[in-house]
């Protein structure tokens, strides 16, 4: 099976040819995958070297012209460095794109604190418009992809990440998907982990819903889980714990509940370790899921 950035460097180069509307900007990071597009399209596929805010500036500027541009590098340095140029060029300007990130939370453990970004879903999270879409699967990257380049001109962040689930779901770029269904409490695993989210909760008569669009947020299907009286909803997220613990607490305001937010952790590993070291780290492997949410719903 290819990876999720395998199947965006596909997906895209396929889209470029499909859609004169589209243009790709890199900042090094991938061009390499890119070269016979570049060659077919060389109006089209921009690679502005390692400068980050160049990325989002050229990205900004080409959908003035009414261009439809893909942004694409490390979550690090498409979110967290060139953020004022995301919340200007595009949120001030009234403009839409894409953003395609690779490297996640901590999917390249060795290069250190500097290409990890857990922070990046809720850092986009404080500003106005954008839907987020963290797919679980190659084929749901593919999907959303699609999806986010016949949006419009929308504002759409496409969180790829190495993590994957066995199989991919019948996404459709909107609300959750309901796995299965109990009656103790409902869990919203996103994107890469509904994996372990479903091992961890073999046996258990709970809810799961799946999640790869995550902003805007399906707080209505939260709520019709849930069912009638109170409500114990439990987030999975691959990225900062408590991202959405507030959006699934809104749509359950006028009802008692409990919303328990599990992701990555604020304090940095300073060890580099593998990526399922680092999952277990910050307890997002089955076993540890397993305990924490079994202990939450027990109390």
């Amino acid at each position: 099976m290819d990876t999720m950035r395998e199947r965006f460097t596909s997906t895209v180069s396929r889209l470029l040819d499909e859609d004169p509307r589209l243009a790709l900007v890199l900042a090094d990071i991938g061009a390499d995958g890119f070269r016979q597009a570049q060659h077919k399209h060389p109006d089209r596929v921009i690679n502005v070297g390692i400068r980050e805010q160049l990325l989002i500036g050229t990205g900004g500027g080409l959908a003035l012209t009414g261009m439809r541009p893909v942004m694409h590098t490390f979550a690090a340095f498409l979110v967290e460095r060139p953020f004022e140029q995301v919340k200007l060029d595009f949120g001030h300007q009234g403009v839409g794109g894409i953003l395609v990130s690779a490297g996640g939370s901590y999917d390249w453990p060795a290069g250190g604190f500097t290409h990890m970004a857990p922070g990046d879903v809720a850092l986009l999270d404080t500003l106005d418009g954008w839907t987020v879409h963290v797919p679980g699967h190659p084929d749901e990257a593919e999907t959303l992809l699609r999806h986010a380049a016949a949006a419009g001109d929308d504002k759409v962040y496409v969180r790829l990440s190495m993590q994957s689930n066995a199989a991919a779901r019948p996404v459709d770029g909107a609300g959750l998907l309901s796995v299965r269904e109990g009656r103790d409490g409902v869990v919203v695993a996103v994107g890469p982990m509904l994996d372990n989210v479903l091992a961890a909760v073999e046996g258990l008569d709970v809810s799961v819903l799946y999640a790869t669009t995550v902003r805007p947020f399906d707080g209505a299907a939260v709520r019709a889980a849930t069912g009638r009286g109170r409500a114990d909803v439990v987030i999975v997220e691959p990225y900062l714990a408590g991202t959405s613990s507030g959006a699934a607490g809104d749509a359950l305001n006028d009802i008692p509940h409990r919303v328990l937010g599990l992701g990555v952790q604020r304090q940095e590993l300073r060890r580099y370790g593998q990526l399922p070291e680092h999952l277990a780290a910050h307890g997002l492997d089955a076993t540890t899921l397993r305990e924490r949410i079994n202990g939450f719903l027990s109390r």
